[in-house]
């Protein structure tokens, strides 16, 4: 991801790091201050240190107390990001660039993560040594209604095996409060479950947070959940933060501010509204 990085800050250790990844370095936030060019105003600056290699970061492990965030550099990333953002997008096209950039965060979100089994197939031309996902532990994939339907709509072209539940959970526009309509997930959750939750738009953070409180009382650790997100804000990054240590959020962008009525600026407006038409 195109960067810039200034003048070491120093911060506490109570601020979330974000962790970016492209063919030149591996990005890991704890000592210097990271932004795009032109850089961005955000509420509360967030630490990182450089690494010349993903093996590099990968020989010194993050601490399991700090949360992850992660912004992909991918320039299709920034490219369903982009038509998302724009007014004139139709109906039709915001939908399928939400399924798209959810098909993209979910695949780099697995890279390191899903379970695998190995042995010995006979190919056209002789015996081959392979490895597959393993069947026997699904993720679990767990949509907010009703945008995060479209974020997860191609889940199933990434993930050989996925057991999917849906909560529904709605913000009061004056309190801001979340509010859940509708639960289907299991009363517990197999030991070691692998949880995707998805929400587009991480504004003020309520909403996510209820729902991965909703995960953890099932039995699932903070490391086993990761967060898909088209769009985060400082807020709901700096909750998530406070709330869950060892949390992996991985997201298209992070934009600077929330507004007064919880919209996330610039952002892409009501994610739900603009991928169902309504």
């Amino acid at each position: 991801m195109a960067g810039v990085i200034n003048t070491p800050t120093r911060l506490s250790t109570d601020s979330p790091t974000i962790f970016a990844r492209n063919s030149r370095f591996a990005f890991r936030t704890e000592k210097l201050f990271f932004s795009r060019s032109p850089p961005l105003s955000v509420t509360k600056r967030v630490s990182i240190s450089v690494t010349k290699s993903q093996m590099a970061a990968e020989r010194k492990p993050i601490s399991d107390e700090r949360m992850l965030v992660f912004v992909p550099p991918h320039p299709l990333i920034k490219h369903w990001v982009s038509v998302l953002r724009n007014e004139q997008t139709p109906c039709p096209i915001f939908k399928n660039a939400m399924a798209e950039l959810g098909r993209l965060l979910m695949y780099e979100a697995s890279r390191d993560w899903l379970p695998t089994i190995t042995g010995e197939i006979q190919s056209p031309m002789g015996v081959a040594t392979v490895e597959f996902i393993d069947p026997r532990e699904p993720v679990t994939v767990v949509p907010i209604l009703r945008a995060g339907l479209a974020l997860v709509e191609h889940a199933s072209s990434i993930l050989p095996a996925t057991k999917t539940y849906h909560l529904g959970i709605s913000r009061d526009e004056e309190t801001l409060q979340p509010t859940i309509y509708l639960n289907k997930l299991p009363d517990k959750l197999p030991e070691g479950s692998r949880v995707f939750v998805v929400d587009p738009m991480l504004a003020t953070g309520g909403t996510i947070v209820a729902a991965i409180q909703m995960v953890k009382d099932r039995g699932v650790e903070n490391n086993q959940i990761k967060v898909i997100s088209a769009v985060t804000a400082p807020p709901a990054l700096q909750k998530l933060n406070e709330k869950f240590p060892g949390l992996h959020v991985y997201t298209g962008i992070i934009d600077p501010t929330v507004n007064e009525k919880g919209f996330i600026v610039p952002g892409l407006g009501d994610a739900g509204d603009r991928s169902f038409g309504t």
